[in-house]
Parts: C-alpha cells; structure tokens; sequence
C-alpha cells in the first residue's frame, strides 16, 4: 500500500510538471525575451536600433544617491532612441561623471572600457531641430559640432539657453534627485585650460585606470535602467 501511494504520487508530480512544461509562455515572459539588452560592445548591433517609447523614465543609481530622467521622444526623437537603447543596454553602468561644473551642467558618457569607447566613436546621430529651452534640469547630448552626437549627455544646472542656438537639443528633463545631480563631485571644475578636469583624448586612451589614478573623487553612474 505505500508503495502504491510513493508511485501515485510519482505519477501525479510528472503529469503536472508535463502540464507545466506545454503550457505556452505568458506576455510578462515574451515580453522580457523581446526586451533582451544589445551588447553595448557591439553598437552596429541591430539592438540598437529600437524606437524608444513615446515617453520614457530612465532611473540612475549613482554614488550620490537615485535621479530619474523623463525622456519625451517629440522633444528630439534621434536623440531619445539613442538614449534609450544605452540605457536598456547597460551602457551607463559604471561611467563617471567627468565633467561637473557648478553653476553650468554635469557631463556623463564617456565609457570607461576603451575599446567601447573606441566602437562608439563614429556611431553619430544626426542632428534633432532644438524644440526644448536647456533650462535647469534639462537632459541633452554634447556634441562637438553639428552631426556629432554619439553617446555623452549633460543636465543643465541653469538656465543656459544660450545653447538653444548653438544646436543643443533638449531630449528629457531630470524630474526627480536633481539635488542629487546638484551634490555630483565638481572640486576638479572644467578641463584645461579653465579647470583641472580630465582631458577627454587621455580618457579615451586610458579609460577608467585614467580617472582612477588622477580623479578620484569623481561620481560615477553604479546602474541605469528604463522605468
């Protein structure tokens, strides 16, 4: 008799996990398949080439605490898919804030693996018509002139529209943390000549070890994932 029972039990246990195994996948499951980050080591990669949502949060942990950026794709839609696809990717993780100049903006973006950063050099973007003010708080890609946009990107700390004209557009707005934005390491101010920065060719070239030895204090982006 109790070796009937074991043997019931046996064959209720497989015809259940049979069960389980044909059941079809749900949404939740189909959805986090199809969501699968690009490897960011590899940006011709046709993952990153997906249309960011009409409107997106973006949350960065960093050394300083959580900061949320709303990105709106009609603000400068080539810019929002760009910024999306490195989020989603993982791009961000770990990437210091190497430029922070109080009472200007904070700029992040450059990767410290240098042959990322190598791979991303001439992915740009073209240019999006500048339909946002570059007001506090707003998120916008440095370039270094026009069509030049790959994958650094700063938050105004003021109102410096003055930028407006000189093509930088505007593509989401910090809307939560920004007095952690405000609180990022700003001691080494701007690069040469007008600071004791990093040099962007050295950051390039060394990456991380680079900011490490010289530039310590600096904060850096711990994780960036899509709300």
């Amino acid at each position: 008799m109790r070796y009937l029972s074991l043997f019931c039990v046996f064959v209720i246990a497989a015809t259940a996990c049979k069960h389980a195994a044909d059941k079809p996948a749900s949404r939740s499951d189909a959805a986090a398949a199809t969501a699968a980050a690009p490897d960011f080591h590899d940006p011709a990669s046709p993952g990153f080439r997906a249309q960011a949502p009409d409107s997106f949060r973006a949350r960065f942990a960093t050394t300083r605490g959580d900061f949320v950026i709303a990105v709106h794709r009609a603000w400068a839609p080539l810019g929002a898919d760009r910024f999306y696809n490195l989020v989603r990717s993982g791009y961000y993780d770990g990437v210091r804030f190497f430029r922070v100049v109080p009472g200007f903006m904070a700029q992040f973006g450059i990767h410290g693996d240098t042959g990322v950063t190598s791979a991303w050099r001439e992915r740009r973007i073209p240019d999006d018509p500048v339909r946002r003010t570059n007001v506090r708080g707003m998120v916008t890609f440095a370039t270094a002139g026009a069509g030049t946009r790959t994958t650094q990107v700063f938050i105004n700390y003021r109102n410096n529209d003055r930028l407006d004209g000189m093509g930088f557009a505007p593509f989401g707005q910090v809307v939560e943390g920004m007095e952690v934005v405000d609180s990022l390491y700003g001691g080494y101010g701007d690069a040469a000549p007008g600071g004791r920065g990093p040099d962007q060719f050295r950051m390039h070239v060394e990456g991380e070890k680079y900011l490490a030895r010289q530039f310590p204090r600096l904060d850096k982006v711990v994780k960036a994932t899509i709300e």
